[in-house]
Parts: structure tokens; C-alpha cells; sequence
């Protein structure tokens, strides 16, 4: 076994220190800008930093350059960081004119508070920061944003500076560029662009309306999802999408995530919810007749629209919603079948991320948060299954104490897109809880009754957010399979209609989605607008196409090939379209 090299003092934090260190320095500059500005806090994040000020007027972009022009100054001077402690009363006297700070000195249960200096600029901090200012070789100020004071809305909102800092400007280089992919990549413009979807501000922010370029990429990865559940023995079934609060509250979902629902409706005297998950049905499906253990396992799947309250701060696209809809499932089984069940989703999970080309991911297993249902014994028992059921697949994971939800641990399966970030895909439950909840039981062998373990699970996480990481994995140049339009047909002049139009038909007809160009424009305009579609395949038809029914090929990648029988290219097109090819082929 090869020990772990133990870091050196101040070497495993060294980068966070950086960016904690250039958050400090920020709003030293902030405060030579600004007099009156009132303080915030400023830590260091993932890949950056941040702080929230008050400030007297709106930030606008300039702004930046100014404050970064007087980062590069007090970077420049080379101050020290000191450190020193203060008694309570000598704190409030420093910070009296910063309403935000007296607010987190009255929150330390300690009197001592430690202070960090560099220049002119004083402030609450635990540390550590490198030992001076000249340390800081690298940074770029990113973005504005506006944040509410400690996350609550009911707070001031404050003005918040995003930073990014590493160790050296080759770093820093090499990750503005990874920026500059991903904003090309990003979910949001590629669906304005390809016609995906759409979030209108009359229906409500975090309500996505799919358009039909969007739609028939969800109906293909919709209908291969049924169609591999139908296969894996699991069983369609459609819920409603409100149901009377009582059940909510029966379930303990009103308790712990009340600040997440939606309020009550009030229909024939009676309160009712739209409803925030689809579990509890599938619980009253499975209650609607007595079972015998012959029957189990039983698997239910739905592709059930939910909706939760996210405030509109955290809003995202598609990968924060209000509405959206989960490829849920839900499993009943017996305590002895569980270990198995585990593993079959696993290798479902798995097929479906290779399916769609992810191939780095990670693996978590998330333990017993500090709020939760059941027995410590239930909740041991359940870790220890999650944990064989892994192990026995080999599959490498981490812990993620603490993660897992109120009723049960969990498996999550976080998935990289093409430009390294970590996308939450596969979740795994296992819930003790609701089966006793419920009175959802089994009659045994023995012909007594027996509790359901219930698993809770989903393969690809929710349809919204999987949609979002599938653009951005793709750069919206979808496999062939997925893309809306697969073949763009296009006639280099009126006269070649009619056999554009019996190739259109003939594609349809073999389930190929094909469409043609009819416009009055060039044959090249017609290529350009294919590209900015991302369209697989062009079929370009002339006079010698038609008079030998072949067709000119050109491919989305650059490549192509002349005078192609028709009849190859439609075994190409399909053999493509089945095997779910990820590169273009001739």
C-alpha cells in the first residue's frame, strides 16, 4: 500500500490562502474607492473569491478596471498580512461604522476576536493569509452579482465581486480559457440559438417551455428511457400532479421542506399541494391491494413533472428550476433482495451514462445528515448495503458524510462534462422510513406481514438538468440520434424539388428526421444555416443527383463524398441512428 504524502504546514490550503489573501486585498481597494462603503464578507470559493459590499451606487462593469487597477497597486506595495487579537468591545469600536461586521461580532461566542491588516484595510477573519501582499501573482476580477446579506432574502441585498486567483498567470491563463469553452458551451445561449426551449417571464422565471427542436431531443431520450426500464422489468405509470396536503404532512416532506413548497390551494374545503416529488403515489399504487412476497420486487418508473420553490437568486437555465420533471423509479423489496436491486440500478445508471458519452465521473456515498428519521440500526444497515453493493461492482467512491437526505443514505454519481464540470446525474436511496410511515408491507412466507424496503432512484437526475450538461457536453453538436434535424436536404435550384421532397419522404417514413431547404437562397447560404444548426448530415441535390438518383453528401465535420446511391446512404443514416454512433460517419 503506498502511504499518502502528509502536506507540508500552509501547503494544502496554499491556493485557497491565495484567494482568501486577493479577497482581502479587493476590499482594500473597494475602501480607497468607495469611502462609505459598508463591508460584507469575503471568502475564498472553488476557483475564485468573492466579496458583498454596500456601496452608494450600483457597480457598473468600469468599475472592475478601477478596482483592479488599485488591486495591481496595493499588490505592488507589498504589504504584510498581520494578525492580532482584540477583546469584544475593542472590535465594536473599530468596526462601528460597519453595521455588517457589528452583526458577526455579536455572533462569536468567544471574546477574543481575530483580526487580519494589510495597508489601510482591517477585518474580521479566522485566516490564514499569505504573509503579504506582493504574494498575489495572479487574478482577474470576473463578475457582478447581487446577493441578499447571509443568504436571506429578507435581507439587504448587497453587491457582490466575483474574483478568479491561482498560483501563477500560466494557471490563470489556462483556466480563463477553459472559461472561454464553457461560455461558448453554455446551455442557455446554445437554446436560444438551436430553438430548444425557453423561460418567459409571463409564465413565471424557473418554468422551461420546450420548443420542437428541444422536445424531440427529450421525446428520443425519453422514449429510450422507458424502453430500457420496459426491458430491466420495471413498470410505466403516470401520477397526478396535486394531491391533498394531509399526505405531505403523513410523509414528513412538509416538515423538512416546507421552505421548498409550494403553499397550500384550498379545493372543496379541502387543502391541497402541487405536488414536490412523485414517491408517495407510487406508495398508493403499490397500497391499492394486498402483496405477496412472490410479487417483489416491484418497480415502478415515471417521468414525473415536479415543482419546488428555488428562490429566484439561485435560478439557472435549466439547471435550476421551478418546474421540471425526473426520470424517477421507485423499487419495493425485500430486505434480502435489496443488495441485488442496488447493483441492477448501478448497471443501469452506468449504461446510461456511457450511452450518452460521459465517460469521467465521480461516485459519492452520502452518510446520515445531523436531522434524520429511523434508527441508527436502520441507518447502519443501510450504509452497509449501499457500500457491498459498490464494492462488489468495484466501483471507486468517496464518503460524502453527512449528505444524505432525512430519510435514508444515498449514492449520488456526479458525472464531468467536456470541459470538467461536475454535473449531478444518478441518485440512489435507500428509505426505511416511508415504508413504516405508510404501513407498506408484504405478506412473507410465513404468512405473516412483513415492512418493504423502498429504494428511491434515478438514472439520469432530472430531465431539465440532464438536458442542460447534455448541451454543454456536446457544444449542442448532438450525436446523430439525438440531433432534432438529422439530415437537411437541399436543392441547389427549384427545379430539383420534387426529388428533395421523395427523399424527405423516404427518410420519415424509415424514422429519420430529415427536412428540406426550400428557401430562394444559394446553394452555400443553405450549407451556412445547416452549420449554425448543427444539422449531421447535408444532402446536396443537383442535376446529376437527380438524373442518377445518388446524393452529394457533406457532413457537419467537414467531410464528403459525391455521387452516393441513395439507398447507401439511407444504411448509413440508419445503421448511425441505431447503433447511436457519437462520430459522424460515412
Amino acid at each position: 500500500m503506498v502511504k499518502k504524502k502528509e502536506p507540508e504546514k500552509g501547503e494544502e490550503n496554499s491556493l485557497e490562502t491565495i484567494r482568501h489573501s486577493a479577497a482581502h486585498i479587493m476590499a482594500e481597494a473597494v475602501q480607497s474607492l468607495f469611502r462609505d462603503a459598508k463591508f460584507g464578507v469575503g471568502p475564498a470559493i472553488s476557483d475564485g473569491f468573492y466579496y458583498d459590499f454596500d456601496l452608494p451606487r450600483p457597480l457598473i462593469p468600469d468599475d472592475l478596471l478601477a478596482i483592479s487597477a488599485k488591486m495591481e497597486e496595493i499588490i505592488a506595495s507589498g504589504m504584510p498580512f498581520i494578525s492580532k487579537e482584540v477583546s469584544k468591545k475593542e472590535a465594536r469600536k473599530l468596526f462601528a461604522s460597519q453595521p455588517y461586521k457589528l452583526e458577526l461580532i455579536d455572533k462569536i461566542p468567544d471574546e477574543l476576536v481575530r483580526l487580519y491588516q494589510q495597508g489601510t484595510f482591517i477585518d474580521l477573519c479566522r485566516g490564514p493569509h499569505v504573509s503579504s501582499t506582493g504574494e498575489i501573482k495572479a487574478f482577474k476580477l470576473a463578475s457582478l452579482a447581487g446577493a441578499y446579506w447571509l443568504n436571506d432574502e429578507h435581507n439587504p441585498m448587497l453587491q457582490r465581486i466575483y474574483g478568479i486567483a491561482f498560483k501563477t498567470k500560466e494557471a490563470l491563463s489556462e483556466h480563463l480559457k477553459r472559461l472561454e469553452e464553457a461560455a461558448k458551451r453554455d446551455h442557455r445561449r446554445l437554446g436560444k440559438e438551436l430553438d430548444l426551449f425557453s423561460i418567459n417571464e409571463q409564465a413565471g422565471p424557473g418554468l422551461v417551455c420546450w420548443h420542437p427542436n428541444g422536445a424531440v431531443i427529450r421525446r428520443t431520450i425519453e422514449d429510450f428511457w422507458k424502453d430500457e426500464h420496459t426491458k430491466r422489468g420495471y413498470d410505466i405509470v403516470y401520477t397526478p400532479h396535486i394531491a391533498k396536503l394531509d399526505l405531505w404532512k403523513a410523509s414528513g416532506h412538509w416538515q423538512f421542506y416546507r421552505d421548498y413548497l409550494y403553499g397550500p390551494m384550498e379545493v372543496e374545503e379541502e387543502e391541497y399541494i402541487i405536488k414536490p416529488m412523485n414517491c408517495l403515489f407510487h406508495i398508493l399504487i403499490y397500497k391499492t391491494k394486498l402483496r405477496s412476497y412472490r410479487e417483489l420486487p416491484l418497480r415502478y418508473a415515471e417521468l414525473g413533472t415536479v415543482y419546488r420553490y428555488e428562490r429566484s437568486g439561485v435560478l439557472h437555465g435549466l439547471s435550476r428550476v421551478r418546474g421540471f420533471t425526473q426520470d424517477d423509479a421507485h423499487i419495493f423489496c425485500r430486505l434480502c433482495q435489496l443488495e441485488d436491486e442496488i447493483v441492477a440500478v448501478l448497471n443501469l445508471a452506468f449504461f446510461m451514462i456511457d450511452t450518452f458519452g460521459f465517460e469521467n465521473f465521480k461516485v459519492l456515498l452520502s452518510t446520515r445528515p445531523q436531522k434524520y428519521v429511523g434508527t441508527i440500526e436502520m441507518w447502519g444497515k443501510a450504509i452497509e448495503t449501499l457500500t457491498q453493493a459498490l464494492e462488489r461492482q468495484k466501483i471507486a467512491y468517496d464518503i460524502d458524510p453527512g449528505e444524505g437526505v432525512f430519510y435514508g443514505p444515498k449514492i449520488d454519481i456526479k458525472f464531468e462534462d467536456a470541459v470538467g464540470r461536475a454535473w449531478q446525474g444518478p441518485t440512489i436511496q435507500i428509505d426505511f422510513n416511508l415504508p413504516q410511515r405508510f404501513d407498506v408491507t408484504y405478506i412473507g412466507e410465513d404468512g405473516k406481514e412483513h415492512s418493504v424496503v423502498m429504494v428511491h432512484r434515478t438514472v439520469l437526475g432530472s430531465m431539465e438538468r440532464f438536458l442542460a450538461s447534455l448541451i454543454e457536453h456536446y457544444g449542442g453538436v448532438f450525436p446523430v440520434w439525438l440531433a432534432p434535424v438529422q439530415v437537411a436536404v437541399i436543392p441547389v435550384a427549384d427545379r430539383h424539388l420534387d426529388y428533395a421532397h421523395r427523399l424527405e419522404t423516404e427518410l420519415k417514413n424509415g424514422g429519420v428526421r430529415a427536412q428540406v431547404d426550400s428557401q430562394s437562397e444559394t446553394v452555400n447560404h443553405k450549407i451556412r444555416q445547416a452549420q449554425v444548426s448543427k444539422i449531421p448530415y447535408m444532402l446536396i441535390i443537383g442535376d446529376k443527383e437527380v438524373a442518377a438518383s445518388t446524393v452529394s453528401v457533406r457532413l457537419l465535420n467537414g467531410k464528403r463524398q459525391a455521387d452516393l446511391p441513395f439507398s447507401s446512404f439511407k444504411k448509413i443514416i440508419n445503421h448511425t441512428i441505431i447503433d447511436k454512433t457519437r462520430e459522424l460517419e460515412l
